[in-house]
């Protein structure tokens, strides 16, 4: 054998296994990728989940916030609010309190702004009835002013809750399969 045949010998083993050493960093590579992608998929599911969780309950609190200060202004015009009815009240208040906390955390910038909205219309709301409650309104705070603002906050809602549909991607239109098993009603034949 000569020395040509040796070194070509030598750079075919050299080049086989470089190329199986190249073939096998390519696949680790696409593999790290591969696993990077499904851990990004992965953690965008759950942050959107996260997001649905929060926006469920924030709406669901800022809801039952907004119809205890309803219910509070009836209370106090039919008998005066007892211990009870104020322990209700607060209670609607501190659970909105702390969905909005955790919207804060968790929001972007466009639903938290909405949310911020809401929440300083219900906390207004809630001062001037504890100030009604109370025998002190403040200057023009009257049950009727009370009443028209706290029903205000409903459009402040449908606007929050506009807004959270629309970071989730949730289409206007109700369609089969949604969470809540409701389908879209079927259009009449000229429309």
């Amino acid at each position: 054998m000569d020395l040509n045949s040796v070194i070509i010998a030598v750079a075919g083993v050299a080049g086989t296994l470089g190329g199986s050493l190249l073939t096998q960093r390519g696949s680790e590579r696409a593999k790290r990728r591969e696993i990077e992608l499904v851990r990004d998929h992965e953690e965008i599911r759950e942050n959107r989940s996260l997001r649905r969780t929060c926006y469920v309950e924030l709406n669901r609190d800022a809801r039952q916030f907004t119809t205890a200060l309803n219910r509070h202004l009836h209370v106090i015009r039919e008998r005066g609010a007892e211990d009870a009815d104020r322990d209700a009240l607060d209670e609607a208040k501190n659970a909105h309190r702390d969905r909005y906390s955790e919207a804060q955390m968790i929001a972007p910038e466009e639903v938290l702004m909405k949310a911020s909205a809401v929440n300083k219309a219900l906390n207004k709301v809630y001062g001037q009835v504890k100030r009604l409650e109370r025998g002190a309104p403040g200057p023009g705070e009257t049950m009727e002013t009370a009443a028209q603002a706290q029903y205000e906050v409903w459009d402040m809602l449908r606007t929050m809750r506009t807004a959270m549909r629309h970071d989730l991607g949730v289409s206007h239109e109700l369609r089969a399969g949604t969470p809540c098993g409701l389908s879209q009603l079927p259009r009449p034949a000229n429309s």
